[in-house]
């Protein structure tokens, strides 16, 4: 157990303007770190030996995850003691549960080979949907995610909350335009849109061959170029009235109607 009479008590320590700075962007970028917020992101990271770089932890966390707390330092995963007050400041959350960590920022490693059914991003910007869409996609057993590089980034940390710790366990890769999934139509790939203008439905699809669907940006929708990058397309039958469906909630509906079809239970 750590030393309680050696907790960090000041804001204006070097480590915590440190966890701070890593609110920004920009700063995440320059530093290539990000932050892991919660004790349910540190387990899984622990789970797959994500490289964390440092964590900070309050006295009462300790004592109520002694477990995790003893795999930290089997890791040599240094971990420093703050006052409960002080993490507050370091965390981007309102309420943080007593543990944080700085992480190298790089995303699951891409498997190789070809698809069995992927998700491709394009301009999507709400770090709550792209979180969902992660978690749902390792749900459904997705095998990859692909997002442009104009979109919200990866390791934002609502991004990170919204994965539920999914975020570790599925290979994702960022690309500067969804034209560079182009040559898995080669590889008999087939790349489906969703377009109010489609004559099928989704569920009219043939989807038990290998699928990429690709999903636009919430308001905007899909790009021209990417529609027709499209091998496929079809539409989600909507009321009368209605004009959209969230891109989250789209993007589950797909993935669960290939399942269907390929007979994954």
């Amino acid at each position: 157990m750590l030393d309680a009479s050696k907790a960090i008590t000041s804001s204006k320590n070097p480590l915590v303007k440190r966890f701070r700075k890593l609110h920004q962007t920009k700063e995440r970028h320059r530093q290539g770190r990000f932050l892991l917020e919660g004790t349910h992101l540190i387990q899984e990271a622990c789970a797959v030996a994500y490289p964390i770089e440092q964590v900070a932890v309050t006295d009462r966390w300790c004592h109520t995850y002694p477990g995790l707390l003893a795999q930290l330092a089997s890791l040599d995963i240094p971990t420093r003691l703050v006052n409960a007050d002080v993490l507050r400041t370091m965390c981007t959350t309102a309420s943080p549960d007593g543990v944080a960590a700085i992480a190298l920022r790089q995303l699951p490693t891409e498997p190789a080979g070809t698809p069995r059914l992927g998700i491709a991003l394009e301009r999507l910007q709400d770090p709550g949907n792209l979180g969902t869409i992660i978690r749902t996609a390792a749900a459904a057993g997705c095998d990859r995610v692909w997002l442009t590089a104009d979109s919200v980034d990866p390791d934002h940390p609502k991004v990170l909350r919204s994965t539920a710790g999914q975020w570790f366990r599925l290979p994702m890769q960022t690309v500067d335009s969804l034209q560079q999934l182009a040559d898995f139509k080669d590889r008999q790939v087939q790349l489906v849109a969703t377009t109010a203008s489609a004559e099928l439905s989704y569920w009219q699809l043939d989807l038990r061959q290998p699928t990429i669907c690709l999903m636009g940006n919430e308001g905007g929708g899909l790009s021209p170029a990417a529609q027709e990058l499209a091998t496929h397309c079809a539409r989600i039958p909507l009321a009368a009235g209605v004009e959209s469906l969230n891109v989250a909630i789209a993007t589950a509906l797909l993935l669960y109607e290939a399942r269907r079809q390929q007979s994954w239970t």
